[in-house]
């Protein structure tokens, strides 16, 4: 059971009441209803009643609230009479103006409790309320429907000798399936010699790529609570897929994305922050649950692996300019490595939770014949910053505004190395590519 530690204390007479941070405000989805139901389905979201409910409570709580405010004004006007009915020496008459105080009180109390519960349930559904999608995002249902923006004109062809990564794992002893499956459990390899030190280079390589393009390393945790989940969307955990440490209630992370963008929580920046841009290293953890078949073999699905990440928080009249950006930077290090890659802009159905925009960058694994997801880009817009209560102060109307967050993989390593071992491999060994050369200290794995 999750509790909700981020909601703020509101006013209104003399009865206080709590309001979660929500992504969309209850006048939002009043006002813009028709146009919200529009946007949910283009998202393929199944739970559309939801907002019926939504607006359904809202009005109990609305009406329960002037009720109170109603009981609270008596109150008020009684507690002055009785001072002035025992000043007069009508003591009996401000003593039965007490008992009605107290009995008002009590009213007031009863329906503060239904008022909470009714925030409680509010709370419960606004937050399986998904992220809107921006206007450019294609209809669809699944990957099938994505639309490519680019793609390379010729893809890798290999001998009829070539075999998958996990074989070449095998043959030059660099990847330990086996091993990671007795020390841990299926999907936790083990990276040995030249293995380890490829992952180590392109690591160092991608943080350093990053840096150069204006990034300041991170170096964040790896666990982190509940707040932190819930700011950026991870909690509540709708498909079971974050590894939660139950003894202290703390999570793994999925990705750096989490605890990076979590730095900024509860922050009032000012324009002058922007844009405000960090990259981190990490190692990831996912369930996967669900899971299966030959599209998770090998290093084409794990448990843990190593990501480096790129975060912006940025103004919202320059965050889609960032993610153009964005997406520039991550192609140029693909194409450094030497990669055949594509680049899809997601459809509504394919869309994360929290995302407004995404691309995606696959790679072409010769070996296999299949292209594997290496990096989503996305913006996130208010979404996350909603529930970070992350804010800015604009200069124009000097009213503090929801900042738009993104982030980006620059990159996932398993897919790159799937990649790169089967693109790369000949008679005399798998190829480095060049821009490695100075990481790994080789140019051959044999």
């Amino acid at each position: 059971m999750i509790s909700f530690k981020l909601l703020t204390l509101q006013f209104s007479g003399d009865f206080f009441y709590l309001t979660p941070p929500y992504m969309l405000t209850i006048n939002q989805i009043q006002v813009n209803k028709e146009d919200l139901l529009r946007k949910l389905q283009i998202k393929n979201f199944k739970k559309i009643e939801l907002v019926e409910e939504i607006l359904t409570l809202d009005k109990q709580r609305r009406e329960i609230q002037q009720k109170t405010d109603q009981l609270q004004s008596e109150m008020n006007l009684l507690s002055k009479e009785i001072g002035s009915l025992f000043q007069s020496g009508k003591k009996e008459e401000a003593n039965l103006a007490k008992e009605k105080t107290a009995n008002l009180k009590e009213e007031v109390k009863k329906w503060g409790s239904v008022h909470s519960e009714i925030e409680e349930k509010l709370t419960t559904l606004l937050v399986q309320i998904p992220n809107l999608p921006h206007k450019s995002v294609p209809a669809g249902h699944s990957a099938e429907d994505n639309e490519i923006t680019e793609t390379v004109s010729e893809l890798p062809e290999l001998s009829e000798t070539s075999v998958p990564h996990w074989d070449l794992g095998k043959k030059y002893d660099i990847i330990d399936f086996e091993l990671g499956t007795k020390i841990t459990g299926a999907g936790f390899p083990v990276y040995k010699g030249k293995g380890a030190k490829l992952q180590r280079a392109l690591i160092n390589f991608f943080l350093d790529e990053n840096e150069k393009a204006g990034y300041k390393e991170i170096l964040p945790p790896l666990l982190v609570n509940e707040d932190s989940g819930f700011g950026t969307g991870q909690l509540p955990d709708k498909e079971g897929q974050m590894y939660h440490v139950q003894i202290d209630n703390l999570y793994l992370i999925p990705t750096a994305e989490v605890p990076v963008t979590n730095i900024y929580r509860d922050v009032l920046l000012s324009e002058d922050d922007f844009p405000i841009k960090n990259t981190a290293y990490t190692p990831c953890f996912r369930r996967e649950a669900g899971s299966y078949g030959k599209d998770v073999r090998g290093l084409n699905r794990v448990h843990q692996f190593d990501k480096v990440e790129i975060v912006q928080i940025q103004n919202p009249s320059t965050s889609y300019q960032a993610l153009e950006e964005m997406v520039a930077h991550v192609k140029s290090i693909i194409e450094k490595l030497e990669l055949p890659f594509r680049i899809l802009k997601l459809c509504g159905g394919d869309l994360s939770f929290t995302s407004a925009l995404t691309y995606d960058f696959e790679v072409f694994a010769a070996a296999q014949k299949r292209w594997l997801e290496v990096s989503s880009v996305s913006n996130f817009e208010s979404y996350q910053a909603v529930r970070l209560k992350l804010r800015y102060k604009d200069k124009a109307s000097g009213k503090n505004q929801y900042a738009h967050t993104l982030n980006g993989s620059s990159l996932a390593l398993p897919r790159i190395v799937a990649a790169l071992l089967e693109n790369n491999q000949t008679e005399e060994g798998i190829k480095i590519p060049e821009v490695l050369w100075p990481y790994t200290g080789f140019k051959v794995i044999n």
